[in-house]
């Protein structure tokens, strides 16, 4: 498989349009600054990246002004890490962020609160501001985050054409008597020898009747002969998400199991075919449940049958908007990413899942990777 070239990594002059859109929602809202948590979105309008802890790393985005809050120890830190220009506010380990948060804002401020913000920074604030003084910023952050640009669509595909890639050799390696956790120790250096930073984002590897269980299994498997083998698996590129899965044997498939493969990839291709500008994200989840119970399969959530939504957007976070779940009525728009996995689960035998993912354009959706050919051929 040829790679295409590693794509440029988000610039500067994007990650200031994206504050300017944030500032002028925020001006739509009423809203007077907008606090971001060590969270996606952090990255998503800065560039700085940080693991959340207990203390509070993040940044107070007001209409004039940009604020990193750190503490005092971490400032040095945050000085050489990637991110946008702005001031820094540091307070020290005997004083409270939230009133240095408070420090910042204008008097009455109204200010909207990063919605991955841990709980006791909420109460802290609460204490330091006042709960009528603080806003979900749920909307703010996530409507501007839920199409992604050229820039991060570009990201997103190069991830997925590594981690394809990645599941071509360990398919090629998956051999009798193998362990699970050979396998998946497998994936890890393969994305790392491919560049991706960090490796494996995450990885299942479930054999035989594990493979029932949609999130894999406790404890070592070991494949034999004959068995389903499921394989879901991705990486990271500056920070963009892929997120792909598999399911094959390696011999003759059984009849049952050609069978039921076939419906699982019809209901895919349902969804895909159900991707129209305008349609609802519920109306995806709904075409692959009717593509399932004409197989007599289901209904709703009942097993044999798809016991989860069809699918979940992607980008910064593996999932995140949009859903594409039963009664979601958020229209699909282009930028859209997401993926398509309405995988069918026979309880005590297998499950199947095949999971691609979508982005929608000006002309409709359009695959990430072209979908996988056969029960004995997961690649096109």
């Amino acid at each position: 498989m040829t790679i295409r070239p590693r794509p440029p990594l988000i610039t500067t002059e994007e990650r200031h349009e994206r504050l300017a859109a944030l500032r002028r929602s925020m001006a739509e809202a009423g809203v007077d600054g907008v606090l971001l948590g060590s969270t996606e979105s952090l990255r998503y309008f800065t560039g700085l990246v940080w693991h959340q802890s207990e203390r509070l790393v993040g940044a107070v985005i007001l209409h004039d002004r940009l604020v990193y809050v750190v503490p005092g120890f971490e400032q040095s830190r945050v000085e050489t890490l990637p991110r946008l220009e702005g001031e820094i506010a540091v307070w020290q380990e005997d004083e409270a962020s939230a009133d240095l948060v408070a420090s910042l804002l204008p008097h009455s401020a109204k200010l909207a609160l990063d919605d991955e913000l841990p709980l006791f920074v909420y109460h802290a604030l609460a204490r330091a501001l006042g709960t009528d003084r603080l806003v979900d910023g749920t909307r703010l952050l996530r409507d501007l985050r839920l199409c992604k640009s050229e820039s991060e669509i570009a990201l997103i595909q190069y991830a997925m054409d590594l981690t394809l890639e990645v599941h071509r050799r360990a398919h090629a390696y998956i051999r009798s008597g193998i362990a699970a956790s050979e396998v998946v120790r497998l994936i890890d250096a393969e994305h790392r020898a491919l560049g991706a930073s960090g490796g494996s984002s995450f990885c299942i590897v479930s054999f035989g009747t594990a493979t029932s269980l949609p999130h894999g299994a406790d404890g070592e498997q070991h494949y034999a002969p004959g068995d389903v083998i499921l394989v879901d698996t991705g990486c990271r590129i500056d920070g963009y998400h892929a997120d792909l899965t598999r399911t094959y044997v390696l011999d003759e498939p059984s009849p049952d199991f050609a069978r039921h493969w076939a419906i699982e990839r019809q209901a895919q291709e349902a969804v895909f075919d159900a991707a129209r500008l305008g349609a609802t994200c519920g109306s995806l989840d709904a075409a692959a449940r009717t593509e399932i119970e004409r197989h007599g399969l289901g209904p709703d959530y009942r097993l044999p049958g798809l016991p989860h939504r069809a699918g979940h957007g992607l980008g910064l976070q593996i999932h995140e908007e949009p859903y594409i779940v039963r009664g979601n009525q958020t229209p699909l728009k282009p930028g859209m990413c997401f993926s398509n996995e309405p995988m069918i689960v026979f309880p005590g035998r297998y499950g199947i899942r095949l999971e691609d993912h979508i982005h929608m354009t000006e002309e409709g959706p359009q695959w990430f990777t072209i979908p996988a050919q056969g029960p004995s051929q997961p690649f096109a």
